[in-house]
């Protein structure tokens, strides 16, 4: 957790904000030279608007670092941690990691355990197999009929996910394949054009590639390259039309990551 935290406390000192009273300043300058230009004067004080607090951005920076962290094995399954003490860690209050951490729990990674915190959800191989197979009955279908109805430009617009899917495999990192895995995936669906079949699938994909109980997955470098590998060869098939490989290679690819 600390390269986490280190990273996140770094990304978060990069920000550049405007001082609220130099703003305001500004905004007062500009409003009375508007009234000076239209010959009206005014002695009422100009109303600020409240500085934004871009929370949103802290969240979103902190809620991909617990990802990480939970897909490298940082955060152990069955153990509870606290929003002030990861909060400490990344160099945040606590409001924004317990913000990421409402998501996690409605994205099945973690649940809230009263007045002590977040636990890591434990996970067993009978859940991984029972997601994959829920993709499969999601994605075998659609892409099949995508294989027979688009185009082989449209396809070729995928060529740069499915290599950073080869690329993150041969770095070995996990947290990074997951990301391109994903991406790859929404590529492929996003050409169906429904939008909730996205987020559904999308959904599934998350929630499949959480921590087992006793931590990082037992999946290494090579059966992340074969996975890599397995995109580009479905890649291929789609922009073949090759409708039955297409069915054995997005089968077997689910079974592979049971």
């Amino acid at each position: 957790m600390k390269g986490v935290g280190r990273d996140v406390r770094e990304a978060l000192a990069a920000d550049v904000r405007v001082p609220p009273q130099t703003r305001a300043s500004e905004m007062r300058a500009e409003h009375e030279q508007g009234e000076h230009a239209r010959g009206e004067h005014t002695h009422s004080e100009v109303p600020i608007p409240r500085p934004v607090v871009q929370r949103a951005s802290v969240r979103g920076q902190i809620l991909d670092a617990l990802r990480t962290a939970l897909m490298a094995g940082e955060l152990r399954p069955g153990d509870v941690y606290s929003a002030p003490a990861l909060g400490e860690r990344f160099g945040v209050s606590a409001t924004p990691v317990r913000e990421a951490m409402q998501q996690l729990a409605l994205e099945g990674a973690v649940e809230v355990v009263p007045n002590r915190g977040f636990r890591v959800v434990e996970r067993g191989a009978r859940e991984l197999a029972e997601l994959a197979e829920v993709r499969a009955l999601i994605e075998v279908p659609v892409m099949v009929r995508l294989a027979r109805t688009v185009s082989v430009e449209r396809w070729a617009e995928l060529r740069p996910l499915a290599e950073a899917t080869v690329r993150a495999a041969a770095s070995g990192c996990r947290a990074t394949y997951a990301e391109t895995d994903r991406a790859f995936h929404r590529g492929v669906l996003g050409l169906s054009g429904n939008e909730q079949l996205v987020q559904i699938a999308e959904d599934l994909h998350r929630r499949s590639q959480w921590p087992l109980v006793g931590g990082v997955s037992s999946r290494g470098r090579g059966d992340l390259v074969a996975d890599a590998g397995e995109h580009v060869a479905l890649l291929d098939a789609l922009m073949a039309r090759d409708v039955d490989v297409v069915r054995v290679l997005v089968g077997g690819h689910f079974a592979g990551v049971s």
